[in-house]
């Protein structure tokens, strides 16, 4: 059986200070955090253009048709009474708003 585990999190703009609610997918298999670009457009994150563009693989292995991860953002995660700074990859990651994976 599938099971998934969502969560609502806080999210802080760090030029803004502008604090955004975001639906987010826990993933222990996924290879990192990832903001969907989406979202980083509408509510104006400040985008930091990778140094490297990451490639970006699938389950079986093979390139994602959405070519490479180039930009970031950097910001403040909120969930209950944790909170941490955070790099987070910008790809296009469909109907899902953010990934937490293990970095």
């Amino acid at each position: 059986m599938l099971r998934e585990v969502w969560m609502n999190i806080g999210v802080e703009k760090l030029n803004t200070h502008e604090d955004i609610t975001i639906r987010a997918l826990l993933d222990t298999s996924a290879t990192g955090m990832f903001i969907n670009k989406r979202i980083a457009a509408r509510h104006g994150f400040k985008l930091q253009k990778l140094e490297r563009p990451i490639m970006v693989r699938n389950v079986n292995r093979t390139n994602n048709s959405g070519g490479a991860i180039i930009y970031q953002v950097e910001c403040n995660v909120y969930y209950k009474d944790h909170v941490e700074r955070m790099r987070i990859d910008v790809y296009d990651l469909g109907k899902t708003e953010v990934i937490l994976g293990m970095p």
